[in-house]
């Protein structure tokens, strides 16, 4: 990986983080078009926990609350939320691995995306808060964010979506999708980090299992 496509795909990923366009999907297509696959597993966890950075400085406030208050409800609902997750990455991380190798349903992915935004635009009212949210909405939600780890399909686009047909409210949305990024981001990390000490690979395949 040459200094400018570092610098290109560093750029698209940042601008494309906090959209729900589905930065991973975008960083993988611009690696095919490149054909970048050297370096591109270290260049995954540099993303991961640049990302990471950004989402802990920017809900700072609301992290030390939860360290001060462990037992309320919303990290009780962030770790309902990453229950999916957990167990369908485990299940399919090699399928999602290789799709992502292939590339082939990157299309599908975006336009997938797009259908649920529209979906989710139009849903019902979006007034309910954090605290009127019940136990199945962050199951749901968390459900969302495990679908996201197919290629293209974006974490942000299909949390806050999910959130929005559930009527809670577009600031309770889009605040629950990045805290629940949180542990999903580590655990990409943990399992990039084992795979490069496991199979001392460094290629592309392991681009999916991140949850940009």
């Amino acid at each position: 990986m040459s200094v400018f496509e570092a610098i290109l795909l560093g750029i698209v990923q940042g601008f494309a983080e906090f959209l729900p366009i589905s930065s991973s999907g975008h960083l993988v297509l611009l690696q095919k078009i490149f054909n970048i696959r050297e370096g591109a597993l270290t260049f995954d966890i540099a993303l991961h926990l640049a990302t990471l950075v950004a989402v802990v400085f920017i809900y700072r406030g609301k992290i030390v609350e939860i360290i001060k208050r462990p037992f309320s409800k919303l990290p009780l609902y962030i770790v309902l939320g990453t229950i999916p997750i957990g167990i369908l990455g485990l299940l399919f991380k090699d399928l999602v691995e290789s799709l992502f190798e292939t590339g082939a349903t990157l299309g599908a992915g975006f336009i997938f995306t797009g259908i649920i935004l529209i979906l989710a635009e139009n849903a019902g009212k979006k007034e309910r808060s954090l605290d009127q949210m019940k136990v199945k909405d962050p199951l749901l939600i968390g459900t969302a964010q495990a679908v996201a780890m197919l290629p293209a399909v974006s974490r942000s686009g299909m949390t806050i979506s999910t959130s929005l047909a559930l009527g809670i409210d577009r600031k309770t949305a889009a605040d629950f999708s990045f805290l629940l990024s949180i542990p999903a981001i580590l655990a990409a990390v943990v399992m990039d980090v084992y795979d490069i000490i496991q199979t001392g690979e460094n290629t592309l395949a392991s681009i999916g299992a991140g949850p940009l």
